[in-house]
């Protein structure tokens, strides 16, 4: 039977370390971004890009050792055709071009979602990267595409089913090693640019005790500066995992007074 080997926020309680080591970002304001300017929507997702570039170097320099990014919902569907043409084309684009660097430097580069809608080269193009990538460690960076969080329990429900019969004992273990995350540790935090305060069927297993951060900044200007803003965001937050106050008081104490006899 399938396993995960990291615990889950809602049956065990995870260690509070100083940063976050897994953050999970919603670009958003691309399009609003090259509004401002007068420019074409496309403008922007183009600018988008080298803000992902930066983001990825930035979290390396901060010790976080995974990064996932929304980049394109089950729902962007909807958007105008040639919108949804010229986004599918500049991933192409963009993962030519940045999957040696990538590989450069010790990332290891996965995409989630259903990526039946896809091009076959697309696709194909997406495996070569995985493949090349797989023995990478310095940082885990996950791509959503065509992904949807309900999409996604309901995947690993079917998959369970399939492996275990119809009368398959459902359960939260049991259900975890068959979603798109299995392989990380839940997001300590969530971050969202462009000012919306909501997750849009983004990770919506994963997100139960994550830590939320909206930003006004659009996307295309979401630098080290408003990055290190959501960290220091997180690092103020107490997380209780359905404890109390006094309880994380107490467990704090017990680690001084074990320190110090150490």
């Amino acid at each position: 039977m399938a396993t995960s080997k990291f615990a889950s926020s809602t049956r065990s309680i995870p260690e509070r370390d100083d940063g976050p080591r897994h953050v999970a970002i919603i670009m958003d304001g691309n399009g609003r971004w090259a509004r401002k300017r007068f420019l074409p929507r496309v403008a922007g997702h183009v600018r988008g890009v080298e803000t992902v570039r930066a983001t990825i170097r930035s979290c390396i320099e901060r010790n976080i050792t995974h990064l996932t990014l929304f980049a394109f919902s089950s729902e962007n569907w909807r958007r105008p055709a040639d919108e949804v043409s010229f986004l599918m084309q500049l991933f192409m684009r963009s993962l030519k071009k940045e999957i040696e660097r990538i590989h450069e430097n010790e990332i290891r580069f996965r995409v989630i979602g259903d990526l039946s809608r896809f091009d076959d080269e697309l696709v194909a193009m997406i495996r070569d990267a995985e493949a090349l990538t797989a023995g990478n460690t310095r940082l885990n960076l996950t791509i959503a595409a065509n992904y949807g969080g309900r999409w996604d329990i309901l995947q690993g429900v079917r998959r369970l089913v399939a492996d275990a019969g119809p009368n398959a004992d459902i359960t939260e273990e049991a259900l975890e090693p068959y979603l798109s995350m299995a392989f990380a540790p839940e997001p300590d935090l969530f971050i969202r640019t462009g000012g919306e305060k909501r997750i849009s069927n983004f990770l919506l297993w994963q997100l139960a005790y994550t830590e939320l951060y909206f930003t006004d900044a659009l996307w295309p200007d979401f630098g080290d500066e408003a990055l290190d803003a959501a960290l220091a965001s997180y690092r103020q937050r107490e997380r209780r995992f359905g404890r109390t106050s006094e309880q994380l008081d107490e467990t704090a104490q017990k680690g001084a007074e074990g320190g110090s006899r150490a």
